[in-house]
């Protein structure tokens, strides 16, 4: 049985759902899921198009669709859980969790048929969380949540 190394700093734990932000995009706050199962991250965007070495993006928020430009890392081939390869046109951005903010490299992709909008995988997690994979939303407990309303009897 492996023994566990001991840490100068502990690794915070992470819920399988937590709210990201992207700060130089002006994006989110927005729930990702943090999937150890994947590589890379994925962020949902329509309208993609590249021109050059830039990549021009839509994304729909509260029902008003914004443009986003960004430079382009590469484009590659990905193949997702339900086992189809696509090419994905791929961007670097800084994002923020919590107290920690960091460059990842992200996918533009549709994610219209998933529950989160953004996905984040073993390339951005490694060093930085450890995912319990039966809670969600353990790092960002003071963002602000849709409080539930109260139903009259």
């Amino acid at each position: 049985m492996p023994i566990a190394r001991p840490t100068l700093f502990p690794t915070p734990v992470a819920g399988w759902k937590e709210f990201v932000r992207l700060p130089k995009l002006k994006i989110g706050p927005l729930v990702a899921k943090l999937d150890t199962g994947a590589r890379t991250a994925a962020l949902h965007a329509d309208e993609i198009h590249v021109s050059g070495r830039r990549v021009v993006f839509a994304i729909i928020d509260d029902g008003k669709k914004r443009v986003y430009r960004a430079p382009l890392v590469t484009q590659k081939r990905i193949k997702s859980s339900n086992g189809i390869s696509e090419m994905r046109v791929v961007i670097r951005a800084t994002l923020e969790i919590a107290n920690q903010s960091f460059k990842a490299e992200i996918t533009l992709t549709d994610r219209t048929d998933m529950d989160v909008p953004m996905l984040l995988g073993r390339n951005a997690l490694k060093g930085r969380f450890l995912v319990d994979p039966a809670r969600s939303f353990l790092l960002d407990r003071k963002s602000k949540r849709p409080k539930p309303t109260k139903t009259r009897p």
